[in-house]
């Protein structure tokens, strides 16, 4: 017989797992930013260049009858069967062709993909094999760019100022936003529902601006207030949130999904980059002092070329530059030009997926299929790059062909070191590790140099010299950073013929993509162009910028983007739902100095922000996605935030700002085997601060759909899985934080209705309904019949916790 704890969760887990199904079944039609990430800078990369000369509908015959350059074409397959079947890879041929395990069926024939390329095939398979492409098979007609028609593009017309549009309803609107929304409503025969709660309302505040639930005494606290001058308790609560530490933790994370921030390379040889939490930490504190965000952007592209007061700003501005640096390398790569060509095209395409919104790197092998950005757009951006010298820090050895230095900061700034100096006894013992492992070394002299005993050593090797070599005489840690500088040779790229290095053409003058701009910039032929880069990127008539970036803010408080598709907003993204709204929120941002705080505050204070999530069937037959805005969608918490407030409940969250990387603690060279996702499982830090490590990303977090931090990741996926019903029920660290909540709950409160009432309060920012009261005290008695008292309330706190209510906002 179950026990009512267990009763109560066995059904919230089948009640989750169905949700998980119809969550499948709809995610079939429709593909995530992510997954179409995935394809695109993935897959479709190695089909064009692998494939498409035997197997495109562009071909006179197919080899076979297989066409896989349309998304029906790979699943229909050719004479032998289905190519692909999403989710299989048994059943899909082309895995088994790549793989080379069948002799009659090897692709391609002239050699072998390499393992990355293979393991990506794989993963897509298994993710379901999403393919954004045309699945109609028809020949694409030859797209002529047309670069004055294609201006005429909304996106790349600058914003334009209009007046405020009439309503009927004049009492509702609060501020300038409400106008505009509510205008919208009016139109599509919609009504806006009515005001949150007061307790809600600080929910949702506390959740969007940093990341964790209100305290009970907090809550209380508003809600006074709320009764006395609402609009004034709304004002003062969103001011002190905008200036806490926890802002900046909570919007930091949000720009780190769009920066790929990561700890370490990725790919085969999965190497660490103990420097990244420097750029991590510089995010947060931007945030958190309203860094206005084009001097955001510039410091992220140019910081190295940028003026600076003191050495403690100039090491900051060069920090600031690991954007660029962070992201993914496949360090096995024995092509070095290749390799670099690799790391330039990732740099263009998070440069402007991230700032500008549009997918550029799409045109490194042809014109842009949709948008007006020809190829010798993309090689005069890949001259830029391409003159620039990118410093990620990971050290030599068999398995990693590119090493890197690190910018050195300047000794004075007044920047943590990261790690603890190293005294003379520690110096003393990997000088004699590293005097050892050379006389091993040199004992296996002479053998094969595939002798894996000597790859062994020689990467311990060069992992002890890079620690030593990471502290000066003294034993004080070297100030080193990820960034960029400028190469020791700058010069124009060659437009490559199929993006293959091995067929260059014309050569292409620095410069930036045409349809945006009607002057190219002047670059000093020792120069890189970064800066002109930064400046233009930065510029008010810029058309893209503050509207890319005002978008991302409306997404994370609406949970919708005006331009639904937040990373593209090019011909093939969606257009905006509300045009006029978005060009005033950009406008109303630079006019306000860039000011990130001031943008969130403008739109959290609107009447539309402050609704409640109750539904009205004749609004949702009309609009059912909300895409209007009549009412605040139930949005549920990110991992992060879902980790965070459960310390938080626990008692166990330690909000202090900790200094450096568990990553950095663990050394340089290959962190595969070192580092698995339970690594930090004892850190009770923020979420923000655990490591990132690509392919080991803490099991909290990728449960909860934490985003790959090799692609640029706009707005995060959500999925219903019964494993987080799972991880809810049965992980130890949910446990824990259940005892620690328990153990506050019966020390603090003496009777049992008023430790009730709290854990509601805590977990729900509410107080229980009566039938919930009877409930939870007739679960109270029956399992304390057979179990201690801290045991039983231990076990109540974690059914809150494993509910749907407790993870939503």
């Amino acid at each position: 017989m179950r026990d009512p704890l267990s009763k109560f969760i066995y059904f919230f887990a089948l009640l989750t797992a169905c949700a998980g199904i119809q969550q499948e079944l709809k995610a079939e039609e429709a593909i995530s930013s992510e997954q179409s990430q995935f394809f695109e800078n993935k897959i479709r990369p190695i089909l064009v260049k692998e494939c498409y000369s035997c197997h495109s509908v562009q071909q006179d015959e197919q080899e076979g009858g297989l066409t896989l350059d349309t998304r029906e074409g790979i699943r229909s397959g050719g004479e032998q069967g289905p190519a692909v079947v999403p989710g299989n890879h048994s059943q899909s041929l082309l895995l088994k062709a790549i793989r080379y395990t069948d002799s009659k069926l090897r692709m391609p024939p002239d050699g072998k993909l390499s393992g990355e390329q293979i393991a990506d095939i794989e993963k897509w398979i298994a993710m379901g094999a999403p393919d954004p492409r045309d699945g109609d098979g028809g020949v694409r007609v030859k797209y002529e760019i047309d670069l004055e028609e294609g201006r005429k593009f909304w996106a790349f017309q600058l914003p334009a100022a209009v007046e405020l549009p009439q309503v009927r309803i004049q009492d509702w609107p609060r501020t300038e936003i409400d106008y505009f929304l509510l205008s919208k409503m009016e139109s599509k025969g919609l009504d806006p529902v009515a005001d949150s709660e007061p307790n809600m309302l600080a929910r949702r505040l506390y959740f969007d601006l940093i990341g964790l639930p209100p305290a009970p005494e907090k809550l209380a606290q508003f809600e006074k207030e709320y009764a006395k001058d609402s609009q004034a308790a709304v004002e003062s609560l969103v001011d002190e949130l905008l200036q806490s530490q926890g802002f900046g933790e909570r919007w930091g994370r949000h720009w780190l999904d769009v920066a790929r921030y990561a700890e370490s390379s990725g790919n085969a040889s999965n190497f660490a980059f103990p420097h990244a939490w420097r750029y991590r930490d510089w995010v947060i504190e931007a945030f958190m002092n309203d860094m206005p965000y084009d001097q955001f952007v510039r410091a992220q592209l140019a910081g190295d070329l940028l003026p600076a007061k003191n050495e403690t700003e100039q090491a900051e501005n060069l920090i600031a530059t690991g954007f660029l640096a962070l992201g993914p390398k496949s360090l096995s790569e024995r092509n070095r030009q290749q390799f670099q060509m690799d790391v330039v095209d990732e740099q263009i395409d998070t440069t402007f997926q991230a700032f500008q919104a549009l997918t550029v790197a799409c045109a490194r092998c042809h014109d842009h299929r949709f948008d007006p950005i020809p190829q010798t757009d993309y090689y005069a951006l890949a001259g830029i790059f391409r003159s620039t010298e990118t410093c990620y820090g990971t050290i030599r050895s068999v398995q990693s062909n590119h090493p890197s230095p690190l910018l050195v900061l300047p000794v004075q700034a007044n920047i943590p070191a990261g790690v603890l100096p190293l005294d003379a006894a520690q110096r003393g013992v990997l000088e004699r590790q590293i005097e050892l492992l050379t006389e091993q070394m040199a004992e296996l002299s002479g053998g094969p140099d595939g002798n894996p005993r000597r790859i062994a050593l020689q990467a311990r090797l060069s992992q002890l010299r890079g620690e030593l070599n990471s502290f000066d005489e003294q034993g004080n840690p070297k100030l080193r950073a990820m960034g960029v500088r400028e190469g020791l040779r700058t010069d124009d790229c060659p437009l490559y013929i199929r993006g293959e290095i091995d067929q260059p053409g014309q050569i292409v003058k620095r410069g930036f993509p045409q349809v945006l701009t009607t002057s190219q910039p002047h670059i000093d032929g020792y120069d890189s162009g970064r800066l002109e880069l930064a400046e233009w990127i930065a510029s008010e008539e810029n058309p893209l910028t503050a509207r890319v970036m005002a978008n991302r803010v409306w997404l994370h408080l609406m949970g919708r983007g005006l331009v639904s598709t937040v990373d593209n907003f090019g011909a093939s993204g969606q257009r905006p739902s509300h045009p006029e709204l978005l060009d005033y929120l950009a406008i109303s941002f630079v006019e306000n100095d860039w000011s990130v705080k001031q943008l969130i505050r403008s739109i959290v204070l609107s009447r539309a922000y402050q609704l409640s999530s109750r539904m009205d069937p004749e609004n949702y037959r009309q609009d059912p996605d909300n895409v209007y805005v009549w009412r605040m969608p139930k949005r549920r918490l990110e991992a992060e935030a879902m980790r965070d407030t459960l310390l938080a409940l626990g008692q166990n969250l330690d909000v202090d700002f900790p200094e450096g990387s568990l990553v950095a603690q663990q050394g340089e060279g290959n962190v595969s085997f070192r580092i698995r996702g339970d690594f930090a499982a004892g850190d009770v830090h923020r979420s923000v601060f655990l490591p990132i490590v690509r392919d080991e990303i803490p099991e909290i977090l990728s449960i909860f759909d934490f985003p790959d931090p090799s692609l640029i990741i706009g707005e995060r996926s959500s999925t219903t899985i019964p494993e987080q019903s799972l991880f809810l029920m049965n992980n130890e660290f949910v446990i824990r934080q259940a005892a620690g909540m328990a153990s506050h709950l019966i020390s603090e409160y003496s009777t049992e209705s008023d430790r009730v009432n709290q854990a509601y309060r805590m977990c729900y920012s509410r107080l229980p309904e009566p039938s919930e009261m009877r409930n939870a005290t007739l679960f109270l008695y029956v399992y304390g019949q057979a179990n201690d008292e801290a045991a039983t309330w231990a076990a109540f706190c974690q059914a809150l916790f494993a509910s749907a209510e407790f993870s939503l906002r």
